[in-house]
Parts: C-alpha cells; sequence; structure tokens
C-alpha cells in the first residue's frame, strides 16, 4: 500500500490537462462562415457595407447564444458523467484467526455497489476504458441537428416591423462527439469495516462536425447573404470543424463504511466525491465538484448476490441539476472463473432543467409567423441504462472485465454502446 500511494498521488498532480484550442470553440465554429470570424456573422453584407451583417451575431442576440452554448453545455456536462466502477469489486475478504478467508462467491459487480467491505489490509488494483461515441441529445440523432437563428429586433419592439426582420438563417449541423478514458483505481481496506479509494481518469475526446447554413429572406433587393451582391446574393454557406484534446479527467476520492453485516445481508454507506480536475473546456471534466452519497445494500443466496444502490448526486455547476440515484441488478458466480454483472442505473434529475432551449420567436408583421429555434426539444435529461459485463478470474489472480452499458430512454445527451474493458487485481 505505501508503495502504490505515492504512485497514484505523483499521477493526480502530474497529469495535468493537455491543452489544445478549447473543443468548446471547435462547435461555435461550425456556425462561422465566410472571414467574419464570428458564428452568424455574413461575410457579404459586411463587404456590402450595408449595415446587415451582424444582426444574426449570438453576441447581439439573446436567443441565439443560448442555442449555442446549449449544445456546448450538453456536451460537456455529459462527457464529465461517465459511470466509475465499482469502489469495491472482486474477492472480499475477512480475518479468521489472523488468516483471511473469502467472503464472497463472486467477482462482484461492474458498476453497481454491493455492502461487504474489501477488509483489513486488502488492496483492490485495476484499470479499464471506456468508449462513448455520443449518438443523440434529447431523442434527437447528432447527425440531424436543425437549429433556426432569427434577426435581431433593430426598430421598434417586436419583430417584423422592418420586412427585413422576417429574414432567419436555418442551419443543418451533423455532429461527431467521441470521447476514450482510461481510468486508474485502487480501494484499500482500512479495517474490516472501512475502504477508501481513489479513481484517476485519463480522457481523449473528439469532436467534428459540418453544417450548411440556408438564408430564409423575405424581401428584395437582400440584405442579408454570405457572398455576392444584393441583387446576386449567394444565400447558403458550409463549414466544417474538428478538435480533440487529452489530459487528467475528474478525480473521484471515495470510502465507504460497512454498518451491518451478516453471511446472508450486508449493509453499507458510500461517500464519493469528484474534483474538478479535468478542463471543461475541452470536455474531461464537469468544472465544478461533485458528490455522492449512497446507501448500499446486497443479500447473498449462494453465488447469487442482488444490490440496491439509492442515493443523492450534488452537483456544483452552475448548469447542472442534482439527481436521484437508484442503481439496481445482480452478480452471479456463472462458474469458478466467470462472474455475471448485470444492473440498472438511472439518475433522476431534480427540478427544472437548466440546460433550456429558448422559446419559439414570433414575428408580428407583415402577418404573425412563429420560427422554432431547433428540433431539440426542451424536458427532462434523466437516465435510465442498462449495464451487462463479465468478470474473468485468470490463473495469475487478475480478473478481466468487460462490459457494455445501453440505453433504455433518450434523455440527456446519449451513445448507443458505451463498452469498458479493464483488468483488476487483488493483493
Amino acid at each position: 500500500m505505501r508503495r502504490c500511494l505515492p504512485a497514484v498521488a505523483a499521477l493526480a498532480v502530474l497529469a495535468a490537462p493537455l491543452r489544445a484550442q478549447g473543443l468548446r470553440s471547435t462547435i461555435t465554429q461550425l456556425f462561422t462562415f465566410g472571414n467574419c470570424g464570428q458564428p452568424l456573422c455574413l461575410a457579404g453584407s459586411v463587404l456590402a457595407q450595408n449595415g446587415h451583417g451582424d444582426h444574426f451575431i449570438p453576441a447581439d442576440v439573446a436567443g441565439n447564444a443560448t442555442i449555442l452554448s446549449f449544445l456546448t453545455d450538453a456536451i460537456g456536462l455529459s462527457s464529465a458523467d461517465l459511470p466509475v466502477s465499482a469502489a469495491t469489486s472482486g474477492a472480499t475478504f475477512t480475518l479468521v484467526n489472523g488468516l483471511p478467508q473469502r467472503t464472497a462467491e463472486s467477482s462482484g459487480p461492474v458498476f453497481g455497489e454491493r455492502g461487504p467491505t474489501l477488509g483489513r489490509g486488502r488492496l483492490l488494483v485495476g484499470g479499464n476504458v471506456t468508449n462513448v461515441n455520443f449518438s443523440t441529445l434529447r431523442g434527437v440523432p447528432l447527425s440531424d441537428i436543425e437549429l433556426n437563428f432569427t434577426h435581431e429586433d433593430v426598430g421598434a419592439p417586436g419583430l417584423g416591423d422592418s420586412p427585413y426582420e422576417n429574414d432567419f438563417i436555418e442551419v443543418r449541423t451533423q455532429l461527431h462527439v467521441n470521447l476514450y478514458v482510461s481510468s486508474f483505481y485502487l480501494t484499500y481496506g482500512l479495517s474490516d469495516h472501512v475502504d477508501v479509494g481513489i479513481a484517476v481518469p485519463v480522457g481523449h475526446a473528439s469532436v467534428s462536425g459540418e453544417s450548411t447554413a440556408q438564408i430564409v429572406p423575405f424581401g428584395q433587393p437582400a440584405k442579408h447573404f454570405f457572398s455576392g451582391t444584393p441583387t446576386d446574393p449567394v444565400l447558403s454557406a458550409q463549414s466544417s470543424a474538428s478538435g480533440s484534446a487529452s489530459g487528467l479527467g475528474d478525480i473521484s476520492l471515495r470510502a465507504k463504511l460497512n454498518l451491518n453485516s451478516s453471511p446472508r445481508a450486508s449493509f453499507s454507506l458510500l461517500a464519493d466525491a469528484r474534483l474538478p480536475t479535468g478542463d471543461a473546456n475541452d470536455f474531461l471534466g464537469a468544472g465544478a465538484f461533485g458528490f455522492r452519497g449512497l446507501g448500499v445494500f446486497s443479500a447473498r443466496f449462494g453465488a447469487f448476490t442482488p444490490h440496491f444502490n439509492g442515493g443523492f448526486y450534488y452537483r456544483g455547476g452552475n448548469l447542472e441539476n442534482n439527481a436521484l440515484l437508484a442503481t439496481a441488478g445482480f452478480d452471479h458466480l456463472m462458474s469458478d472463473w466467470a462472474t455475471l454483472s448485470f444492473d440498472v442505473i438511472s439518475e433522476w434529475q431534480l427540478g427544472p432543467s437548466k440546460l433550456i432551449i429558448p422559446p419559439p420567436v414570433q414575428i408580428i408583421a407583415p402577418f404573425q409567423r412563429t420560427i422554432t429555434p431547433t428540433n431539440i426539444p426542451n424536458g427532462r435529461d434523466d437516465i435510465v441504462n442498462a449495464s451487462f459485463g463479465f468478470k474473468l478470474r485468470m490463473d495469475s489472480g487478475t480478473t478481466g472485465v468487460m462490459n457494455v452499458i445501453l440505453p433504455m430512454n433518450r434523455g440527456g445527451l446519449r451513445s448507443n454502446v458505451i463498452w469498458t474493458l479493464g483488468l483488476e487485481y487483488n493483493l
């Protein structure tokens, strides 16, 4: 244990994020057309010096800024909230007449938690690789995001008093967001009833996309155009952007206290603090402190071990909702070397969502029209996933881990599948 802790501490201190251009800026680049250098700036109108080139810029139009920030914030929050391996997996032990005695038959769950602790002086070390390829945002495919940007209200209150306030920009965007996370973790038994642990993730995030913009004009000659002239305007444009970043993610510090244990059932309390060590600008961390408090119950019926975890997730970020947590599942020893693990992992948002799509825009003249800002709906970002995996014991004493997580609903930013491969070793 003395040899392991300095190595983990050094990794936590030295593995600073490798700065890229900032992946959040990659999203806004998808909405930058021409050489204006700002999202939704119309280079043609600027060159024509007609004063209409900046009437869609997010800095000037609050609704436009909200739409763009919604996309970047949704990606950042989801990228920082991947599940962490069980705090006490693998075989558990207790001391009987000074000798360690195995107290659990299976190799334990993958992401769920069970009640027993490792036992005094026992150490679990492990590492895994997780891949997430995000595919939908609140049920809308990332390959088919529709955004509509309306004109700034520059005259009397209410859009439409000038014919050119009826113009709007349609943007169709394809996004590709991928995340690889390598996690290194250890858990140590301070006593037969107390475990402490740490998990250190190192991530690689990549973002790319293509977008096509179309100005929908209302009057002639054109006041808003990407290039050309008012009498021969170019009303469509394309943009693309990509970027990647690697670095330290949000470190997790964990402690588990066993309050009651018997051969048939066990109950513990688990505390898990997530430190904002990852760079939120590069989608490697949440950018704010997080804390999970869980009650952990498990029973044992021979080789079959069901468990239930319930608790609260506090998130310190301004755009993050706190959540109620509930996980139910089991691990089952199928043979001397193979354990099956299954969990339903859920997270239930508390309060109204802080990620809000702006309301439809009303154009009042020369006739009433409604422009919907996006095909992404407002709604709750509750998360329900099914986790299915195996733990395979090897002759060396090492345990191999294979797991997939599948979505059971479509709240928030989701992947069609999250896979994990890892190794664990009990000392």
